[in-house]
């Protein structure tokens, strides 16, 4: 009988990968795990853009995020069909998919040279296993191991069956006390298709920059004609203009930027913004942004997805202690959400408020808004609003045939005002 030493009774150690928790669905854009960073969704090639594809398009949507937990974890995504009013519809996943209506993610590179060890996820659809084939609003869920419920992130997108056409104006506001700070649109819908009740069919919504949190609907248009809907009540869709978005410039550890007062490089990388003032009641002073937006850039090494490294970057506002509510940045790196990870807290000592995140690199736009202790968002409190700030403006049409009991998206239009260059 052969012998077995103490070596051969010795097991190989199995390394056990920790799953990622089970999560409450919300239907918006959330990163439900803190390690999930950079998330971006745009249609290929139109970095700058909401996530839209066209029905039956050739054209793909790209999906790229980073998980900081640096292991190669096995994540698939799905798709879900939602009302206008991003609830979700009663359609069936048979009624708005084609394929089995989920996909692995299986594009995945590890952080090169990076003193923040993450791995590079990115994938694109639709394709033979994702594809929506109705029009209207969706959501895109990504999760772990196939189990729905260990979700690491959700995304909003859009898929539009082009119907009607847009046309729209930016005014000045209707309002002789609102003219200098804000912005009123007005729009047309041009189409060729029998709306009998456009009061309770169509809905326009309208969102400025892309941002969820000020978004108007409205149902109510001033006329009704045979090919045309105007939407031109001089009460409605009146915006505040708010001011240019601040921004840093984080596209180099190396070398710094204008916006960099600091940076310390040891086992991380920390970075220390120059602190904002409060610009609520100074004029108007014409600066490049661009609308909220980030871009992931690296001017030390190249090759962003992979090479760009992470930073803790702190960010401070100079202003009152006592402010009457929450402040927070935002932007559209964190979908200008409000949680206790870019809430600000007051220094007592270098009196200004600080909070620091952890970003890559790149370039941000961002701004500080106030909430209140009843749960308004105010856009402007420690900025200011102008009429002559730039923005972008995006219409989306939305139409419930008679009989149906879904929204469909028919038309997706745009405006913009005073806008300047953009810097990325």
């Amino acid at each position: 009988m052969a012998l077995v030493t103490q070596a051969q009774k010795k097991k190989k150690k199995r390394v056990y990968v920790e799953q990622s928790p089970k999560q409450e669905l919300l239907y918006k854009d959330v990163n439900y795990i803190n390690d999930i960073k950079s998330v971006q969704l745009y249609p290929i090639g139109k970095e700058s853009q909401l996530p839209i594809y066209t029905l039956g398009d050739a054209e793909l949507l790209k999906l790229s995020f980073d998980d900081l937990r640096a292991d190669v974890r096995s994540y698939y995504y799905s798709i879900e069909h939602c009302n206008a009013d991003w609830t979700p519809s009663r359609l069936s996943s048979l009624d708005y998919a084609e394929g089995y209506n989920e996909d692995r993610i299986v594009e995945t590179q590890q952080s090169q040279g990076t003193l923040q060890p993450y791995t590079h996820y990115k994938t694109v659809f639709p394709n033979e296993y994702v594809r929506p084939k109705v029009a209207g609003n969706f959501l895109l869920k990504v999760y772990e191991d196939a189990d729905k419920q260990r979700l690491i992130l959700t995304r909003r997108f859009y898929v539009v069956k082009p119907l009607v056409a847009i046309e729209s104006q930016v005014l000045a506001s209707s309002f002789a006390n609102k003219r200098l700070t804000n912005q009123k649109l007005n729009v047309t819908i041009k189409t060729g298709l029998t709306i009998s009740n456009p009061h309770r069919d169509i809905q326009i919504h309208v969102m400025q920059n892309q941002r969820p949190d000020n978004a108007m609907v409205l149902r109510t248009p001033m006329f009704i004609g045979t090919s045309e809907i105007k939407y031109n009540n001089s009460e409605t869709l009146d915006f505040l203009g708010n001011n240019e978005f601040r921004y840093a410039d984080l596209r180099s550890f190396k070398g710094g930027s204008a916006q960099i007062q600091d940076i310390q490089i040891d086992s991380l990388v920390d970075v220390l913004l120059f602190t904002d003032k409060d610009n609520n009641g100074e004029t108007y002073a014409t600066t490049y942004d661009e609308n909220g937006k980030f871009y992931i850039r690296n001017l030390d090494y190249g090759q962003e997805d992979i090479s760009g490294d992470y930073a803790d970057v702190t960010f401070s506002l100079q202003t009152k202690e006592n402010v009457g509510g929450s402040i927070y940045v935002v932007g559209g790196f964190n979908n200008y959400q409000h949680s206790p990870n870019n809430q600000l807290k007051y220094n007592v000592k270098n009196q200004k408020w600080e909070v620091t995140l952890k970003l890559k690199q790149g370039l941000y736009d961002y701004e500080y808004v106030l909430v209140t202790p009843d749960g308004n968002t105010v856009t402007d409190a420690f900025s200011g609003s102008h009429f002559q700030t730039g923005n972008d403006y995006q219409i989306l049409v939305y139409y419930r045939r008679t009989g149906t009991y879904w929204d469909e998206l028919l038309g997706v239009g745009s405006a913009s005002i005073n806008n300047k260059e953009n810097k990325n």
